[in-house]
């Protein structure tokens, strides 16, 4: 790898800005913009003027619904930019842009500190091993505690978080932040963002609390680098160059969270925010390419980032654009990826040309020939890929693991208005599909509907409102319905699936022998083929795994899908004449089902974890209210001059939620949910739900 090459990775910063909704992650990415250079007027979220939240639907309602990707510069470094949604309606976005992203800055409020929405991506930042730094927001809100904020990190996420900053004032006086490492005091003139901060000596009544936060931050690095830990030991006080390195390896290494403050809506703190960026968040030299193997040998395959190797790239975003159609935005691990060649998609076994490229700003495109290794970028004119899919050269033919998202919980019907609308809401359908992994289509034979499943409420509010405005489709839609699913709790060893039919000409012959059984690992349907000697032929256990699939998406007890089963296809028998891959699936289908109830089927619903910050003097209330929607309250915490209730409830009784929290607050609480497990179902409630579906 050449000196230039080098120099251009150690110089990119591939991160995102993740947290709970309402922290302040687009008005500090808007500040970022507008303090790079990439745009010369700041957006405001209330007004609908956000360079980032571009969407209708975003200005509309003043949140963050897809993630927007830019590119600006910092100090001679190429920042790669992506703000993601809080709401946890909108998960997925966060975790395809996790898999790709070499850092992240988690954002958190001042005033709420670690909330539901904090602790999901959180987790999904350890899932992918990105190293993060915390940014805590709005400290000159009323009821704003730096320190409180940074135990709850502590505590609730169990990092290792140390300030390298500490505010100045608090509240309405809150001007400035004292930079631990250079040990300065950094003061912001909030009425005019154009202004330079000023660099000053620390004051004295914070220099002792400054003194002692830094000691701490010394002793937090110092477990992670030698050098340090023999100064530590020895009583040394560091230079301010060690303390900074030691910083960045502690980052790299998980060893340590760096915790900075500021006001991002009144421009306090956002320049030393980006300075730490540069200093602490890792290029893509520092962290390792995600595992890969190559398709014909399964042999694991080691990139560098190095532009001469051989291309290979991760498309984790599918995105619908008026003017271009379809973008897909690509990770690129190795090698370059040129506008105009043919690259091999792995994953579906095709090949595919790159009609263009582009660089991101929000929904503006830079049109440019080449994208190298550590970058990210779009491109148009694919045909087959989706969400995951690897990018790579045919002759080095390798794959990266699968984006893994979290199922639908809520469904609801949909169909055209009129019969002029139907190929038009199928084409609607399809390529919002083709976005968003977390939304699914299905029919559903049992009730003869066309089911949509997503996320939440807001999650399929948002796309019928797409349907209208970006497709020209009027749909109409159902109430919103649980998402429940069917399983079985016991182990059969024996389940047959014959199909045979013989009614002039030739006939038809499929039987298969299979074992089923509950799955430890809760992932869906998982077929294994055992069949040693012939007894079935090769060709037709594909059509086997096919019923088996088919057959799982409308389970036999109330016609809900069927999940957490392995199927275990070990014997069969077929006719030389007669067999045929139809036969097959139709025998593995009836088999399926048989064996679901043989196998003591249940049913089990989603359980959300629900999040209220209320007053006092409505708790009693709330409590009472969550326990008789059937909640199992988790906790009970105080947040400032609030508290705070952690209760896991059954989906199927949140519906409503809204209204009745106002009435019983005075409109005074507010609260959040996000999925957390799937449980079974209460034997007095599955009996309604089978006796809905007999009726």
């Amino acid at each position: 790898m050449s000196d230039t090459q080098l120099e251009r990775l150690r110089l990119t910063r591939n991160f995102g800005i993740v947290a709970h909704i309402d922290a302040g992650k687009t008005t500090t990415s808007e500040r970022i913009l507008f303090y790079t250079g990439r745009i010369h007027k700041i957006g405001n979220i209330d007004e609908g003027t956000t360079a980032l939240d571009w969407m209708v639907q975003e200005r509309e309602r003043g949140i963050t619904i897809t993630a927007a990707a830019t590119t600006c510069f910092w100090r001679n470094h190429r920042f790669n930019l992506i703000d993601t949604p809080g709401h946890v309606d909108f998960t997925a976005e966060v975790e395809r842009s996790l898999k790709v992203l070499d850092g992240a800055v988690v954002v958190f409020c001042g005033v709420g500190g670690v909330e539901p929405q904090s602790e999901t991506v959180w987790r999904q930042a350890d899932k992918y091993g990105v190293p993060r730094m915390a940014f805590i927001n709005k400290l000159d809100r009323v009821g704003s505690d730096f320190f409180s904020v940074l135990k709850e990190i502590r505590e609730r996420l169990g990092a290792k978080a140390y300030p390298i900053q500490i505010p100045w004032g608090r509240e309405d006086q809150f001007s400035g932040v004292i930079d631990l490492v250079a040990m300065k005091a950094i003061q912001f003139e909030a009425a005019n963002p154009t202004k330079q901060p000023e660099v000053l000596d620390i004051p004295d009544d914070l220099r002792k609390a400054a003194e002692g936060a830094r000691h701490e931050l010394f002793e937090g690095c110092s477990e992670c680098d030698d050098s340090l830990m023999e100064k530590y030991i020895h009583n040394q006080e560091p230079t301010d160059e060690e303390l900074a390195r030691g910083i960045r390896l502690a980052t790299m290494k998980h060893g340590l969270v760096p915790v900075l403050c500021g006001a991002s809506f009144r421009n306090i703190g956002v320049q030393p925010l980006l300075d730490a960026v540069c200093d602490y968040l890792p290029s893509p030299l520092d962290v390792p390419i995600p595992s890969a193997h190559n398709v014909v040998s399964d042999e694991p395959v080691f990139f560098n980032p190095d532009e001469q190797s051989s291309f290979a790239g991760l498309a984790f975003k599918i995105a619908t654009d008026p003017y271009v159609g379809k973008l897909f935005f690509v990770r690129v691990y190795s090698g370059t990826l040129r506008a105009g060649e043919t690259v091999f998609n792995t994953t579906k076994r095709k090949k595919e040309r790159i009609a263009k490229l582009m660089r991101m700003h929000a929904n503006k495109q830079e049109l440019v020939d080449e994208v190298k290794a550590g970058d990210i970028a779009a491109t148009v004119g694919l045909k087959v890929t989706t969400t995951g899919d690897t990018l790579c050269q045919q002759d080095v033919p390798v794959v990266f693991e699968r984006i893994q998202f979290p199922e639908p919980v809520i469904a609801m019907s949909i169909e055209p208005k009129s019969k002029a609308d139907q190929d038009k809401l199928g084409n609607a359908l399809a390529r919002l599909q083709d976005e968003d992994p977390t939304f699914r289509v299905f029919y559903n034979q049992e009730t003869s509907q066309t089911l949509m499943e997503g996320m939440g409420e807001l999650h399929l509010d948002i796309l019928v409102d797409r349907m209208r405005r970006e497709f020209n489709v009027e749909p109409l839609t159902g109430k919103p319905q649980v998402a429940y699913k069917e399983t079985m709790t016991q182990l059969v060893e024996k389940v047959e699936g014959k199909y045979i039919k013989q009614s002039g000409g030739r006939g038809q012959y499929g039987h298969v022998v299979m074992s089923m059984e509950p799955s430890p690992t809760k992932s869906g349907v998982t077929f294994l083929n055992k069949v040693v000697g012939g007894k079935i032929p090769r060709e037709y256990i594909p059509a086997v795994e096919d019923g088996v699939i088919e057959a799982a998406k409308t389970g036999p007890m109330a016609g809900y899908p069927v999940t957490d089963i392995t199927v275990t296809l070990y014997d069969g028998s077929f006719h030389e004449v007669d067999s045929s891959e139809i036969a097959f699936k139709i025998a593995a289908i009836e088999g399926f089902k048989q064996g679901v109830m043989k196998g003591r089927p249940i049913m089990l619903e989603p359980i959300m974890l629900v999040e209220v910050v209320t007053p006092e003097d409505f708790l009693g209330s709330i409590m009472g209210d969550l326990q008789s929607r059937r909640g199992k309250i988790e906790a009970v915490d105080h947040r400032a001059s609030s508290r705070v209730i952690r209760a896991f409830v059954p989906l199927g009784e949140m519906f409503g939620y809204a209204s009745a929290i106002r009435s019983l607050s005075q409109g005074r609480a507010a609260y959040t949910m996000e999925p957390a497990k799937y449980e079974q179902v209460p034997a007095s409630i599955a009996v309604k739900l089978v006796g809905s579906k007999d009726s």
